[in-house]
């Protein structure tokens, strides 16, 4: 089946179990004090849209543009299951957030991800992010790893 990937309700039933896997794989590499994320109702906010990538219907993966004003944004809740991890998913959840962000004219994308998630540093990085101090109000800390990316404008 061919993968899929549009803006959905994070209230889902399947997206909720995908984002309780996604709480339940963070808490294995950061502990819970460092673990900065979203709950399905804050993704559901105004402000905040989730993309959800599908393979013949069933939720494999996701990810969030949190808006926090007209200038920048920041990228949350990328996950993909492991049994769809290393075929793409992450990289067109990644491009079609890219996407949305430039549409809108937003200036910079900001992201906190875990200082044991190598394989999201790659995505990342391919996609031009730069690693930089901490953003937004999240504190420095041992386990976190940030990131920004400077749009066209």
């Amino acid at each position: 089946m061919a993968i899929t990937i549009t803006v959905e309700s994070p209230l889902q039933d399947d997206v909720r179990v995908l984002v309780a896997e996604l709480n339940d794989y963070l808490l294995q590499l950061t502990p819970p004090e460092f673990v900065f994320h979203l709950t399905v109702e804050q993704m559901a906010e105004p402000g905040v849209t989730v993309w959800v990538a599908r393979d013949g219907g069933e939720a494999i993966g996701c990810g969030a543009l949190k808006r926090h004003d007209r200038r920048i944004a920041e990228v949350k809740r990328m996950y993909t299951r492991e049994s769809h991890r290393g075929q793409g998913v992450g990289r067109r959840v990644l491009g079609e957030i890219l996407n949305a962000a430039q549409g809108e004219g937003l200036e910079e994308l900001v992201l906190e991800t875990g200082d044991r998630h190598h394989a999201a540093w790659a995505i990342y990085e391919k996609a031009g992010f730069m690693r930089c101090g901490p953003v937004l109000d999240y504190p420095d800390s041992e386990y976190s790893i940030f990131y920004h990316k400077q749009l066209a404008a």
